[in-house]
């Protein structure tokens, strides 16, 4: 008896029709409802229209290229909080960091396994999925994490963050004033994926700061070592 299949709405977005077949029926077969773009102005506007849990994103796009799609998700109010696993035929850490910091939450390299990309789509769909009891609020100082609604405030202001930021932000702070290495990170944001490395972590922790302004100071570095999310201190 399997379990029951999984209902989001993926979008997948290549210019290349065999990988947009191969994806999509993989990800069908899985359970999930699936639809298919081949350019970026394509991908955009399906993407405000059917607001998709997830976005399969190739960088190597005609016209408008999957950074700059990337950039305008999260750019938009209705298409911030997307997820997004982007495809790139490029292995050079400069195309992935690029990626990263434009807020993808995971990336994978061309040739790919059909069978890895369903588990990397599980596994980000997942962190977006997974939530305590409703009603949990953690609160640090103005940062605000409502952990039932998915949901997190600075000084009364909601911040749109991804399904992996989101994660991220609340494993710093439910283990507060602990350091966090980066590879203890990995494996419990991202699931120990076998390529992604460390500067994946430095890239999403970059980027919380950045959207969380005055609170992301909450967000310390631990030279050498990882991470660790202090409350705040007196003055």
């Amino acid at each position: 008896m399997t379990e029951s299949k999984p209902r989001e709405r993926i979008l997948v977005v290549d210019d290349e029709p065999d990988i947009v077949a191969l994806v999509v029926y993989h990800l069908a077969k899985e359970g999930y409802r699936v639809s298919s773009a081949s350019n970026g102005t394509e991908a955009l506007e399906t993407a405000q229209r059917e607001r998709p849990a997830l976005i399969v994103l190739d960088l190597m796009l005609p016209g408008l290229s999957g950074f700059d799609v990337l950039e305008q998700l999260r750019a938009g109010e209705s298409t911030a909080g997307i997820a997004v696993l982007m495809l790139t035929a490029r292995k050079e850490e400069p195309d992935r960091i690029k990626g990263l910091s434009l807020g993808a939450d995971d990336y994978l390299t061309k040739p790919f396994s059909p069978q890895e990309l369903v588990l990397r789509v599980r596994a980000i769909l997942r962190r977006s999925a997974a939530a305590p009891a409703a009603g949990d609020l953690l609160t640090i100082g103005a940062l605000a994490i409502d952990r039932a609604a998915h949901t997190v405030t600075v000084r009364g202001h909601e911040v749109e963050l991804t399904p992996t930021e989101f994660k991220l932000l609340l494993l710093l702070a439910e283990r507060r004033g602990r350091v966090q290495g980066r590879a203890q990170l990995l494996e419990s944001v991202w699931e120990a994926a076998p390529d992604i490395q460390t500067r994946t972590v430095d890239m999403h922790v970059q980027r919380l700061r950045a959207k969380l302004a005055s609170a992301g100071d909450l967000i310390e570095t631990v030279r050498g070592f990882g991470y660790r999310l202090h409350a705040p201190r007196d003055t």
